[in-house]
């Protein structure tokens, strides 16, 4: 009997196949499919927040399917196949996981964490990639995400505020300089830059907190998607139109309804 996972690099290579194949899947390339690899984990992520493990099981196939495709794409360039991809990834385990395949000990998850990026860091290093140690953190990652991780790595060699408190100070900091620009008329561009400096000092006020910003975020905005459909059905429901103050009054409504 055919395993699964044979069963689909086995389709994978039918759907790339010149003559007989799929004239879309034939097509693609790495560039073309990689915004739905990442469509594709945002969807596993979703799966998870909504605690649907149906919808997850489908969404981790999804998610496999980018995986065989890219590793297909690789095959008839001569580069490397999925084989080679399952191998390196077990290797990279193990090798990272001396204390459970070797004879390494490490007696908390802090002491993990810091072993892991230990490692890490010596693996960049041995591919000659470690100029920096903010070197390797992927460009295309959420905003909020990427911030957190390179601020992680600029506090392993010291550089970081002593605490959330420090943190806060900054925050408020970054706010005022956001009201001088707008008192001064400042360009876009100013603008930008300072909103900039202050989500990235959120996402530091987040990572000072042991609390993951961009999960932070995708909750609140979810909250806040879930809070004003229900404005919107009271609003049409009491025919209230574009008045501010009764939209907030609906609000308010909505608010303490859920908080009780």
């Amino acid at each position: 009997m055919t395993r699964p996972i044979e069963r689909l690099l086995a389709i994978m290579a039918r759907l790339r196949d010149p003559e007989r194949g799929c004239p879309w899947d034939r097509e693609q390339n790495f560039a073309t499919i990689a915004p739905y690899t990442i469509e594709e984990a945002y969807e596993v992520a979703d799966a998870i927040e909504r605690q649907n493990m149906t919808a997850l099981k489908d969404e981790l196939g999804d998610l496999l399917f980018q995986v065989v495709f890219h590793a297909r794409m690789a095959e008839e360039h001569g580069l490397f196949a999925f084989d080679d991809v399952a191998e390196a990834i077990g290797d990279k385990m193990e090798r990272r996981h001396p204390h459970v395949f070797g004879d390494a000990e490490i007696a908390s998850i802090a002491a993990q964490n810091e072993a892991w990026e230990a490692h890490k860091a010596a693996e960049r290093e041995a591919k000659g990639e470690a100029a920096s140690v903010v070197d390797g953190v992927a460009i295309a990652l959420p905003a909020l995400l990427r911030a957190a991780k390179i601020s992680r790595r600029a506090a392993r060699i010291g550089f970081d505020w002593p605490d959330a408190a420090s943190v806060i100070d900054k925050i408020e900091e970054e706010l005022d300089e956001i009201e001088d620009a707008l008192d001064d008329h400042a360009p876009p561009a100013a603008l930008e830059e300072e909103i900039g400096d202050l989500l990235f000092a959120a996402a530091n006020l987040a990572r000072k907190l042991d609390i993951e910003p961009e999960t932070a975020l995708r909750r609140a905005t979810a909250k806040f998607e879930r809070r004003f459909r229900r404005v919107e059905t009271l609003a049409k429901a009491r025919g209230v139109e574009r008045d501010l103050d009764a939209l907030e009054a609906l609000w308010q409504e909505v608010k303490a309804q859920e908080e009780r």
